[in-house]
């Protein structure tokens, strides 16, 4: 579809015209609105789902940006180059410098923009979350991942209903935040752990009593971006779909000079005078795409946003846009319960007395590796014919009474309890297939398919790693990262031996937080075409876009943190491009005219949704 004449006037091809069009609500694309208004762009954003926030409203909210104020504020000041060169090698080449830089250079000054744009930012810095890779150059055993405080929901007024909730509802008042959840996993090691349940308790009790609708991490975060785009009078469309680009012409190297968005059931073509920045998340949930690029993916696993279904990246590609890393996704090894409920497997990962088994029934990994590491290690697994989709967690009673597995809170049976409690695995679970549960090693290789002996012998040879207390075969506890959810009595967190049958089985999907490629961009975000050429007027972020962290992952954050980072960027870059433009154009023009404008109104009563 394509738009004739110029856009710096009002064009009667568009039903409306804005300087910047944001397709997407979630922290990259409402981060390039607020950016995109600071500069007296008119800004719209457009939104498919009847709810705002997108995956950064599902996500545990943090933003990975090192050097960020709020370190600064703690006396904490990673070095750029150091941090660059962290990026460069764990990105593998994959990545350009230019964009790499661009990361290390922007996100701070991303961060220091939006704490003094608007009062309902406060970002919060605690030191103890390393990076992934900490032992690298440039890594950090502090940790560079930033988060924001709870907020109570009823500040958003009417919006609150508009906003995404949780794959998963947690019990009315309870909520963590980010060091919460560490402790609360350490509930039977030590009184902060114990202290951490009696504060959820207390929380829930507050909730009944005063009505409060706390919520932390991520809905705290899309919550608070909503409030400073109601702030600067930014609209926001929900139900709100954009269908197509509108180029200046059908040959290659068009400009994009708007979109066509479906709005109360019609099409609206919107002109965008400096352009559209695409942030409408990856294609997380289309999974004949995700299967073309990657055939062994079984079922839907995905954390995402249910909205994700990749139809920003189809608009790039219709106007020849190119992409990258198809096959590629935030992964994260999970549980899939019979009636389709995901849930994470993190902290299970790390705690002592476990090991992982493919089919072989042989261990092929770090079990506390970064997530991407490890589900690497199950899709390359897979691949090379040894059924590593799923692999299966094994541990023993022992473990199952002192630690939190699988949801399950190791303390005294509590009737009516939000999570299941007591000493005995849960009847449910061992119906469900997902938990296995036998007196014998070899009992229990075979109702999970593995070799007995070869389950015998890996429990063996872990056993002994663990009383020596250092992983010989994986390295499993020698970084920082690994430690984070171990049991901190222990000399190596990670390892124990197995001892008390009977022993379990818990089954390891493939899940992910979403797909991170896409669109190919450059260092300003603009979208690339196929012979690396600027498509004029586009530009990308998020999942829409391929991922800064190319096949890695830098630290707790490192997708919302590249989302917001570009997000900024491209508004910024949208910016000094109109600066440009507008005074030519005023001198080349004759002299001034009135001239009809038809514009997004930004009024508070046509800022709310239609």
């Amino acid at each position: 579809m394509t738009a004739k004449g110029p856009v710096n006037d009002f064009d009667s091809s568009f039903d409306a015209e804005v300087d910047v069009l944001v397709v997407g609500s979630g922290g990259g694309g409402l981060t390039a609105a607020l950016t995109a208004r600071a500069a007296c762009l008119d800004t719209v954003v457009v939104e498919k789902s009847p709810a705002f926030g997108g995956s950064t409203a599902l996500s545990g909210g943090g933003i990975w940006v090192p050097g960020a104020p709020s370190q600064r504020r703690e006396g904490y000041s990673p070095d750029p180059d150091e941090v660059f060169g962290y990026l460069k090698q764990i990105t593998g080449g994959l990545v350009s410098d230019a964009r790499l830089r661009q990361y290390v250079d922007s996100a701070p000054k991303m961060m220091e923009f939006l704490e003094n744009n608007s009062r309902w930012f406060e970002f919060v810095w605690k030191p103890g979350y390393a990076d992934y890779y900490p032992e690298l150059p440039g890594g950090s055993a502090l940790g560079s991942t930033i988060n924001v405080p709870a907020i109570d929901l009823r500040t958003l007024g009417d919006e609150e209903q508009n906003l995404l909730a949780p794959l998963a509802l947690a019990p009315k008042g309870i909520w963590f935040a980010p060091k919460d959840l560490r402790l609360f996993y350490q509930v039977r090691q030590n009184w902060r752990g114990k202290a951490v349940l009696f504060k959820l308790i207390w929380r829930m009790i507050r909730a009944r009593v005063f009505g409060d609708r706390m919520a932390a991490i991520g809905q705290s975060l899309a919550a608070r971006m909503r409030l400073a785009c109601k702030e600067h009078d930014i609209p926001l469309w929900l139900n709100a779909p954009m269908t197509e680009l509108i180029t200046d012409g059908d040959a290659p190297g068009a400009r994009v000079v708007g979109a066509v968005v479906q709005r109360d059931g019609k099409p609206m073509r919107i002109g965008a005078r400096g352009g559209v920045i695409i942030a409408s998340g990856g294609f997380d949930h289309d999974m004949d795409w995700r299967r073309e690029h990657l055939p062994l993916l079984e079922k839907d696993w995905s954390f995402g946003n249910p909205a994700a279904t990749g139809d920003g990246i189809r608009a790039g590609q219709k106007v020849g846009a190119a992409t990258e890393l198809l096959d590629e996704a935030w992964w994260f090894p999970a549980m899939c319960w019979p009636d389709g409920r995901l849930q994470f497997m993190l902290n299970e990962r790390m705690m002592p007395s476990q090991f992982v088994v493919n089919g072989a029934g042989r261990r092929f990994i770090n079990e506390a590796a970064p997530y991407m590491d490890f589900a690497h290690a199950m899709i390359e697994g897979q691949q090379s014919g040894v059924t590593h989709i799923p692999c299966w967690l094994i541990t023993d009673t022992r473990s199952f009474h002192r630690y939190v597995v699988g949801g399950h809170l190791p303390i005294p049976k509590i009737p009516f309890a939000p999570v299941p409690t007591g000493f005995k695995l849960p009847k449910a679970w061992l119906d469900s297939g997902i938990v296995k549960q036998a007196d014998t090693l070899e009992g229990l290789a075979e109702q999970i398919g593995v070799p007995a002996d070869a389950l015998r012998e890996t429990a063996t040879r872990f056993n002994e790693l663990a009383a020596k207390g250092h992983d010989d075969d994986f390295n499993r506890g020698d970084s920082a990262y690994d430690n984070y959810y171990g049991d901190p009595t222990l000399p190596n967190p990670n390892l124990h031996p197995l001892t008390k049958p009977p022993y379990l089985a818990f089954q390891i999907i493939l899940g992910d937080l979403g797909t991170s490629g896409g669109l190919s961009t450059d260092e300003h975000a603009r979208v690339l075409d196929t012979e690396d050429r600027v498509i004029d007027g586009l530009y990308a972020v998020g999942n829409a876009s391929a991922a800064v962290m190319g096949r890695s992952y830098a630290g707790a954050g490192a997708t919302i943190g590249p989302a917001m980072t570009f997000g900024y960027v491209a508004a910024r870059h949208i910016a000094a491009q109109r600066a440009e433009e507008v005074p030519a154009q005023r001198t080349e023009e004759a002299p001034a005219q009135q001239t009809e404008t038809h514009t997004v109104p930004t009024a508070h009563d046509n800022a709310r949704n239609a």
